[in-house]
C-alpha cells in the first residue's frame, strides 16, 4: 500500500522520483492547471511540452516529459477530462486523474502530486486515486515490478486537520478495496469457500468484527438448502460467514449479503467455455461486503453492520444439483431448480434470510447476479433495485458522490407470476426478458418484516462493474476492481 503524506513545501524542495502535474482541455490543447508548489517557470516550460506533443488534457491521458524549468527528473502530465475551472472541485476528475498517474508510475519508488489547491474534503478523493492507481496483483509474479511506494501530495496547509483526515479515510477505504480486488483476482484453485472463510477469519482478526463460521454440517442442520444445494456439485463445501461490527453508540443497523461463487462453472446447465473465463469473480460481492466491514471497524463508524458472505462453489460433480429438484431455504420456503446457472439468488436467498432475522433497520444484497444487468447497463455500471425509492436513491446518491456509477431499476409486478412454480412456493428463475428484475423479486421474497412491514431492502447487481476485463482507465485496474466498497462507506458515513 502506497504510504501518502502531506506536504506544504515547493515540488522542487522535496526529493522524489517524479512530479505528477493535472492538464485540462482547451481549444487550443492541454494546459497544466495551477499546481501548487510549481514555479511559474516551470509550468511555462510544460505548457510549451504540451503544445509540442499536441496533448488533449483528456481523461486518462497520461504523458512522461522529462523535467521542466527548475522541476527536474520525470514529471507526470495527467488529463482531468474536465476545463480548468471544474477540475479543483471535481471529485471524480480528481480521484481518476491521480489513478491514472500512480498507476503510470509502477517500477517508481516515489512522487510528488502538484495538483491545483482543492478544498480539505477533495483531499480524500485525490488521496484515494493514488492508493487505488497504484495497486497491482502481483501474488503469482516470480519477478514483480514494484508498485509506487510513496507519494506526497501538496497542499497549501499540510497541518490542517479536514486534509489530515482526508488522508485518514482514504487510506482506509483504499486498503478495504484492494483487499477486495485481491481476493476477487485469486485464482480459484485457492479461493474455494473454506479457504475464502479462513481468509476473512484471518483478516480481521484484532478488529472490532466478529467472524463466525457455518461448515456444511451447521448449514444442513439450519436447513440452509440454498447454499447446500449449490454446493453440492463440488468437493469444496459451503460456508456461510458472518461478520458483525457493534459499537456502542451505533445510530443504525444495516445487514449487507454478499455472493460468493468461489467458481461457476454454471453446474448441469454449464456455461460454454468462453463464459468461464472469468468465473473466479463470481465471489465479487462477498468481497465487497468482507471490505466494507473492515473499512466501516478502520473508521470507527457509529453504525452498526451485520454481513453474511454465502460461499460456495457450482460445480458439476456425481452429487450435482439438477433442474427439477426442490430445496428447502432456511426460512422454510421451497423453491424448484430451473437453472443451476442462476445459482446465486439460491445462496443469496439463505442470506438473506439470516439477515432477517436480525431486523435490521436496511438490508443491502451486493452480487455479480445476472448477464442481463451488463446488457442493460454495459460494462462500467450497476443496477440497483429497492423496495424504498427514497432509501434506493440515498445509495445512488452516495454513489455519485464517490464516483461508482449506479443505475435505478424498476421492481416490474407484471414480471412477478414467472416466478410461481407448479411444485414448490417459488421457481428461482422467471422470465429470460427481464431477468434482472425477475431475479431482483426472487431475493425480495426473502426479505421479512420489521414492526409489520417489509424491511427496507436494496440489492444492487455489480455483475458489469465488478470485474474489469478491458483496458485500465481511472482508478480502476484489469481485473477485480473491488467495485462498490466506497460507495458502502459512503452511505455508512452518511
Amino acid at each position: 500500500m502506497v504510504d501518502i503524506t502531506l506536504s506544504d513545501k515547493s515540488a522542487d524542495a522535496i526529493a522524489a522520483d517524479a512530479t505528477v502535474v493535472l492538464t485540462a482541455p482547451t481549444k487550443d490543447g492541454a494546459r497544466v492547471i495551477d499546481p501548487v508548489g510549481v514555479s511559474p517557470a516551470a509550468v511555462k516550460a510544460l505548457n510549451e511540452a504540451l503544445a509540442t506533443l499536441e496533448a488533449k488534457g483528456r481523461a486518462d491521458e497520461v504523458l512522461r516529459l522529462s523535467g521542466a524549468g527548475d522541476l527536474s527528473g520525470l514529471v507526470i502530465a495527467v488529463g482531468s477530462g474536465v476545463d480548468a475551472e471544474q477540475a479543483p472541485t471535481k471529485a471524480s476528475a480528481l480521484r481518476d486523474a491521480a489513478g491514472a498517474a500512480a498507476r503510470s508510475l509502477t517500477g517508481t519508488s516515489s512522487a510528488v502530486f502538484a495538483f491545483p489547491a482543492v478544498a480539505d474534503d477533495l483531499v480524500q478523493a485525490i488521496c484515494e486515486g493514488i492508493a487505488l492507481g497504484a495497486y497491482a496483483y502481483t501474488a503469482y509474479k516470480s519477478k514483480p515490478k514494484d508498485a509506487l511506494a510513496k507519494a506526497t501530495l501538496l497542499v497549501t496547509d499540510a497541518k490542517s486537520s479536514g486534509a489530515l483526515a482526508g488522508v485518514e479515510t482514504a487510506t482506509a477505504v483504499a486498503t478495504a478495496q484492494n483487499w477486495a480486488r485481491d481476493l476477487v483476482n485469486m485464482p480459484p484453485l485457492d479461493l474455494n469457500p473454506a479457504s475464502f472463510a479462513d481468509i476473512v477469519r484471518k483478516r480481521m482478526s484484532g478488529t472490532k468484527v466478529k467472524v463466525d463460521i457455518m461448515d456444511e454440517k451447521a448449514l444442513a442442520k439450519a436447513e440452509c438448502g440454498g447454499l447446500i444445494g449449490v454446493g453440492r456439485g463440488s468437493a469444496r463445501p459451503p460456508r456461510l460467514v458472518t461478520l458483525t461490527y457493534k459499537p456502542a453508540k451505533a445510530t443504525k443497523h444495516i445487514s449487507i449479503v454478499g455472493k460468493g461463487i468461489t467458481f461457476d462453472s454454471g453446474g448441469l446447465c454449464i456455461k460454454p467455455a468462453n463464459g468461464m473465463a472469468t468465473m473466479k469473480c463470481d465471489m465479487a460481492g462477498a468481497a465487497a461486503v468482507a471490505a466494507f466491514l473492515e473499512a466501516v471497524a478502520a473508521l470507527e463508524l457509529p453504525v452498526a453492520v451485520t454481513g453474511y458472505l454465502c460461499l460456495a462453489e457450482n460445480m458439476t460433480g456425481a452429487d450435482a444439483q439438477r433442474p427439477g429438484d426442490v430445496i428447502r431455504m432456511h426460512d422454510g420456503t421451497t423453491v424448484e431448480i430451473d437453472n443451476t446457472d442462476a445459482e446465486g439468488r439460491l445462496v443469496m436467498a439463505d442470506g438473506l434470510c439470516y439477515a432477517t432475522e436480525e431486523e435490521p433497520d436496511l438490508i443491502i444484497d451486493i452480487a455479480t447476479l445476472t448477464g442481463a444487468a451488463v446488457l442493460a447497463l454495459g460494462n462500467r455500471t450497476a443496477a440497483i433495485v429497492g423496495n424504498n425509492d427514497e432509501v434506493r436513491d440515498e445509495l445512488i446518491a452516495a454513489s455519485e458522490r464517490v464516483d461508482e456509477h449506479m443505475w435505478p431499476m424498476p421492481l416490474l409486478e407484471h414480471l412477478r407470476p414467472s416466478i410461481d412454480s407448479e411444485v414448490a412456493d417459488l421457481k428461482h428463475t422467471g422470465e429470460r426478458m427481464g431477468g434482472l428484475i425477475t431475479a431482483a423479486m426472487f431475493l425480495k421474497e426473502f426479505v421479512g418484516e420489521k414492526n409489520g412491514e417489509q424491511i427496507d431492502w436494496i440489492h444492487m447487481d455489480i455483475a458489469a462493474p465488478a470485474f474489469n476485463e478491458g483496458s485500465p482507465y481511472g482508478v480502476n485496474p484489469k481485473g477485480g476492481t473491488g467495485f462498490a466498497v466506497r460507495t458502502l462507506v459512503e452511505l455508512a458515513r452518511a
